[in-house]
């Protein structure tokens, strides 16, 4: 009797496991979608609706965002669509392009890997993780969705009134006016989500300030979010136009996407900054997506400690990357420490030579470059552009001198997959001004391995030879292991 008694007892207490991780696997999936005010602009291109496991369907709703396209010389506004919403679990997402039937589709990154289905004009598609996602039907990328699938918001303030150093915009539509939101030190902005601001914020000479919650902040043509000569500052999960960092230091911005598409749209900028860190930002800009100056617009001094992480990047104009351009000639800035890391770049285009590279670091105003390092960034095929792009240069409609040099630069895990990319480039100024020690470590192209030792690669042959790139003057010790 005892040993059944013991059998029974371990069949309820396993039934009861089982039951309670159901239980607990069901109450882990979460989702929260955010109506738009009836002010915002909306996009009917595309329907949007997303489920947990097992539950009902709900709306997202596609706002109306503008991107750039650049034909016969001029540029174009196109109409894309943003939509967005907060999970934990499991989700299914089911996209219905609302302009017909559905022939081809891409989700992008395409190193997500992400799985779907099609059926006449509807794509469905299930997430596990948070994403910044583009959703592409019929080859079109500028009618396309961009998808933000975001963490649950851990932001929320839990108490609203009385407290003086939060400011709260609710969910709603919110006009500036010309006048910026400025943020005072020591406080808090939440934008919650499904609240639109038209205008922009500004951190001034301020301190310890944080900008988060899930709405947008959508001035017409200029930098949305504005961080200035101020100290430790972080910007989290919200949807812009720019966010520049200048003069600043210990700067974090996370989980930030930002979309423009007129001239001079640089996304995420830093200027004479020091210790600024992005992590799982998207980028999508009408000139470089992120950039990293030395003196320029008014801030002074060098950069360092710079890193990206975990983001997307896609240049419609210019330079996903872009380093060393401006700085002081007569101080001698310093650019070094940047790092960027678990990077996909979705795109470039870009006629001028000069301004190409999906990497790029065109040393300036006498600044020297150094220590900078490129791991695990996977570049998918490009409309026009390279996708290295090192020089020492005086480009004399930006610069008041050539830079001193590009010193210590490591490609590791880099990766192509295209034929549109012209030849890369890397030269130095003279034999004062360098460019030293740079590394390849694993780059492929086309899943070909690009190293010195590589089979087939002619005696004769530089090893840049076999990834069309062009290696000039006054360069030393360039190594592909």
């Amino acid at each position: 009797m005892k040993s059944k008694f013991d059998f029974l007892l371990a069949v309820i207490v396993g039934l009861a496991s089982m039951f309670a991780s159901v239980q607990v696997s069901y109450a882990q999936s979460r989702l929260d979608v955010y109506p738009a005010p009836k002010e915002a602009e909306l996009n009917a291109d595309f329907g949007i609706r997303v489920r947990v496991d097992g539950g009902e369907w709900k709306n997202v709703d596609a706002y109306k965002v503008y991107v750039d396209r650049v034909a016969s010389g001029k540029h174009v506004t196109e109409s894309s669509s943003m939509a967005y919403f907060d999970f934990e679990g499991e989700v299914e997402v089911e996209v219905t392009h609302n302009r017909g039937k559905i022939d081809s589709a891409r989700v992008r990154p395409l190193s997500y890997g992400i799985p779907f289905d099609v059926d006449g004009n509807k794509l469905v598609f299930k997430l596990k993780e948070a994403a910044n996602l583009s959703v592409e039907v019929n080859g079109d990328i500028f009618h396309n969705l961009q998808l933000f699938a975001n963490p649950i918001d851990v932001n929320k303030p839990k108490k609203i009134k009385g407290n003086k150093n939060l400011i709260y915009y609710a969910p709603g539509f919110y006009d500036l006016g010309d006048e910026p939101l400025l943020v005072p030190s020591g406080k808090t902005l939440y934008v919650a989500g499904g609240a639109v601001i038209k205008g922009c914020v500004r951190v001034e000479n301020a301190h310890d300030v944080k900008i988060q919650g899930r709405g947008m902040v959508y001035p017409h043509r200029k930098e949305g979010i504005y961080i200035a000569n101020s100290k430790r500052v972080s910007v989290e999960g919200l949807m812009t136009t720019q966010c520049p960092t200048g003069g600043s230091d210990s700067v974090k911005i996370e989980n930030v996407k930002v979309i423009s598409y007129y001239g001079w749209g640089d996304g995420l900028n830093v200027f004479a900054s020091n210790n600024v860190w992005f992590d799982r930002v998207f980028a999508r800009s009408s000139d470089d997506c992120s950039m990293v100056y030395a003196t320029r617009k008014g801030f002074s001094g060098g950069c360092k400690n710079i890193k990206m992480t975990n983001s997307v990047l896609w240049a419609d104009v210019a330079h996903p990357i872009f380093i060393g351009l401006h700085g002081d000639i007569v101080n001698c800035d310093v650019i070094e420490d940047v790092v960027y890391e678990n990077i996909d770049i979705l795109d470039q285009a870009e006629l001028q030579v000069d301004y190409q590279g999906c990497m790029a670091i065109c040393a300036g105003d006498n600044n020297l470059v150094r220590n900078v390092r490129f791991e695990n960034i996977r570049v998918e095929e490009i409309r026009k552009g390279m996708l290295f792009n090192l020089r020492v240069c005086f480009n004399k409609k930006y610069c008041a001198a050539p830079g001193r040099g590009i010193e210590n630069v490591l490609f590791k895990n880099v990766s192509y997959n295209g034929t549109n990319a012209d030849y890369s480039i890397m030269t130095g100024y003279n034999q004062e001004r360098l460019i030293k020690d740079i590394t390849f470590e694993n780059l492929k192209i086309n899943g070909e391995h690009i190293h010195d030792k590589m089979p087939g690669k002619p005696g004769w042959y530089k090893t840049s030879d076999m990834c069309r790139m062009f290696i000039g003057e006054h360069v030393e010790n360039v190594v592909f292991k």
